[in-house]
């Protein structure tokens, strides 16, 4: 039996691309030969660093502005880049915000932010690029950047886990619809990460403790980038609907345990 022909993608658009995570996959994705079109909302500067080493490995890159609190009209800049760069064939929904409130201090304007830009936001992102690949007629990727609380609650962090965990859910009714159309649909849950969003930028994270993680330590955004890029490649065309966890076995011990464990003890019995 023959095994289908892999789809080879030439170029992917990745929302808040400007830092962290998204700049790694940005970076990754160009070294394997895409063309990158590159969003950011608050450091156009980021943006265009991430562009210039897009371009250092050869490889085109479009930068745009997309405020995702600013929806639906914010979905338009996935047409914008994809009419810029030609096509596309991949999407990574990276962009992502949070909170740090209790649950009985919310206001419901910070729960509703959080949810556009966290939910609502890559909902429509999707629906976008899935109607260019579509009419492209060769299949395509996405990849929904999720977070250990798509699976796990955290206290303070009620709209981010409601919006994590829901996007965790519409990327697998995504996997599901848009399977006939050979485009596949994962999600990545990141655990902590030395990202500016962690206040962890340009760490190096191997001089880091954290004893509530199994691997002692976090993670580097390269390292969740590398499971993004290969999500996103030929190697991967019979992964649909899952989700991956890049969170140094954090989820094995709950996120709140893993952040807030101070000594080693519970490695032994």
């Amino acid at each position: 039996m023959s095994v289908p022909t892999a789809q080879h993608p030439r170029t992917a658009v990745i929302t808040g691309a400007d830092s962290g995570i998204g700049r790694g996959t940005a970076v990754r994705l160009a070294r394997a030969g895409l063309d990158v079109g590159i969003t950011w909302h608050g450091d156009l500067q980021g943006a265009e660093e991430t562009a210039e080493e897009v371009r250092a490995h050869g490889q085109r890159a479009e930068v745009a502005h997309m405020d995702l609190t600013r929806l639906p009209e914010a979905a338009d800049v996935i047409d914008e880049l994809a009419d810029r760069l030609g096509r596309v064939d991949v999407l990574v929904n990276n962009a992502g915000t949070g909170t740090a409130t209790p649950f009985l201090d919310l206001k419901l304007s910070d729960v509703r932010e959080v949810l556009d830009i966290d939910l609502v936001g890559p909902f429509l992102c999707g629906q976008r690029a899935a109607r260019h690949m579509i009419r492209q007629g060769d299949g395509g990727r996405i990849v929904n950047v999720t977070s250990v609380h798509e699976h796990q609650p955290r206290v303070g962090a009620a709209p981010y886990c409601a919006a994590k965990g829901g996007l965790g859910l519409l990327t697998q009714v995504m996997a599901l619809e848009l399977a006939e159309h050979n485009i596949t649909v994962n999600s990545v849950a990141p655990g902590e990460i030395a990202t500016p969003m962690t206040g962890q930028e340009d760490t190096d994270v191997t001089g880091e403790r954290r004893p509530g993680v199994p691997l002692g330590r976090p993670g580097d955004a390269r390292e969740v980038a590398a499971v993004i890029a290969f999500l996103c490649g030929p190697d991967s065309s019979y992964v649909t609907g899952a989700s991956w966890a890049v969170d140094g076995g954090m989820l094995r011990m709950g996120p709140q345990a893993g952040s807030h464990l101070t000594g080693d003890d519970w490695r032994r019995p």
